[in-house]
């Protein structure tokens, strides 16, 4: 092997300085990016090699082949006109963290592999618990309780899904009956998918019926139980979305969970987006009845400024949780385990492998402290209602559901197809980047436009941007109130 073939720390050190200028430069000119990519199916890939290289290459000719085929198709998530979908926040001091992460290269499936990764994951979920309002029953110093990172919303819903599956199954009442587990209309594909990969089969998850606000019926749940209790069926789980994707919606947690707790079904709270607003006092009460729940679920990579992946996920019961979720063969078998003494994560995921993600959370928390959180959380909802005061002074728009946090959801008032061709001029100008969605308008399924303030480098002066533009693409003349 030749002695040149690795990268030694010196050439890392020098290269490193590159690539952290490559960033910084890319972060300093992104707001003059088209924020959607404009590249056509497989330009990208057009522009690539077909066969591997036979030799290596220099970080330098890399970063050339970055700015010349990857820019381009890159939708840049972290622009100020980014106001798609939800925010996907990745600070600089959380990248740092990732850097720091690879370069440490651990790998925390168990205590024993990296004790800092596991004991420093157990603190920093302790202290998010905290900071979010959420019951000590959920915390590591409780009886039962404890946090973990996973990579997704997805895979939370899924480990828990599982783990209230056995539970039930553990009854033995549930032998050679078909389980039944509930969620909004309104609630994430995510769930669905997970009824399907659990095994229960995604006939068995009942999609409930929404009230007016578009959160979940309790008296539709409660019936729905009530049938399939009549049918012989099993009920044994229940999903609250505390901010759905379409509209952030909020589910009653103190009404499902009441319900939950009648039937003795495992509740879990889906928060991905909502919940991370509950560093803020003000806004805790969207949560109220969460003691009630067996898991809660909110994602630091979207609204608390932590790079993707990071997925918190915290459980009442850790002993049901872990029971479900444990698989130990003789070679990751150790005696700090074995004892009990310790936490191993392996046990509270899907996939075995873990990286140190917690590390970036730890980052964040110590750059902004607790006060730059709440601020950044506030200064983004005020962004949001600013453009809704705008919608709401507009003749030719209007706001369609009530604004939640950070979203706003609007329509010009025409048709449809206006609506879509307008969603799709403001995004072909590049400036700015909006989503879409379709929910009950008056009674119709109507094509709704979604505006998502939340991005870091976001000001007042690029919603005041937006609007503007969003105004100068719409259909020509006034339409009546």
């Amino acid at each position: 092997m030749p002695d040149d073939l690795h990268m030694d720390p010196e050439d890392f050190r020098e290269l490193g300085r590159k690539l952290i200028d490559f960033i910084a430069d890319y972060r300093e000119k992104i707001e003059t990016l088209p924020v959607l990519s404009q590249v056509q199916p497989g330009e990208v890939a057009a522009g690539l090699p077909l066969e591997p290289p036979v030799e290596g290459d220099s970080l330098d000719n890399i970063l050339q082949d970055i700015d010349r085929i990857v820019m381009p198709g890159l939708t840049h998530w972290q622009s100020p006109g980014f106001f798609g979908y939800y925010p996907a926040n990745s600070s600089l001091p959380s990248v740092l963290a990732e850097l720091l992460c690879a370069g440490l290269g651990v790998q925390g499936m168990s205590w024993v592999t990296s004790p800092a990764c596991t004991e420093l994951e157990t603190r920093v979920l302790d202290w998010l618990a905290g900071i979010l309002g959420l019951p000590g029953s959920f915390s590591s110093s409780s009886p039962g309780g404890g946090g973990v990172i996973h990579g997704t919303a997805s895979e939370a819903v899924l480990a828990v899904m599982v783990a209230g599956r056995e539970r039930v199954r553990a009854g033995g009442e549930a032998a050679g009956k078909e389980l039944r587990a509930y969620c909004s209309s309104q609630a994430h594909s995510s769930v669905l998918k997970a009824a399907s990969i659990c095994g229960i089969g995604s006939q068995n998850l009942v999609q409930v019926g929404v009230r007016d606000d578009l959160s979940m019926d309790p008296a539709m749940l409660e019936v729905a139980i009530e049938n399939d209790l009549g049918a012989g069926r099993v009920p044994f789980f229940i999903c609250a979305t505390v901010g759905t994707t379409s509209t952030c919606a909020m589910d009653s947690v103190a009404e499902l969970g009441r319900i939950a707790r009648k039937h003795e079904l495992w509740l879990h709270v889906d928060a991905a987006y909502a919940g991370n607003a509950c560093v803020c006092p003000e806004y805790r009460e969207m949560i109220e009845g969460v003691e009630l729940a067996d898991s809660f679920n909110c994602n630091p990579h979207k609204w608390l400024l932590t790079t993707f992946d990071c997925s918190t996920l915290w459980v009442r019961d850790r002993e049901s949780f872990t029971q479900a979720l444990s698989v130990t063969p003789e070679y990751l078998r150790t005696s700090q385990g074995d004892s009990g003494a310790v936490i191993d994560y392996r046990d509270w995921q899907i996939p075995l492998g873990r990286r140190f993600r917690s590390l970036k959370l730890w980052f964040v928390l110590r750059w902004y402290g607790v006060d730059g959180l709440r601020a950044f959380i506030r200064e983004q909802v005020r962004l949001a209602e600013l453009f809704e005061e705008l919608v709401c002074g507009s003749q030719n728009f209007e706001i369609c559901a009530p604004r939640r946090l950070g979203l706003v959801c609007f329509r010009f008032r025409g048709s449809d197809d206006e609506n879509r061709e307008l969603l799709d001029a403001i995004n072909a100008g590049g400036e700015i980047f909006l989503t879409h969605t379709v929910i009950p308008v008056e009674g119709a399924a109507r094509y709704v436009l979604r505006f998502a303030t939340g991005t870091i480098s976001t000001k007042e002066k690029h919603v005041l941007r937006a609007w503007e533009i969003i105004q100068s693409l719409a259909p020509s003349g006034t339409i009546p109130g």
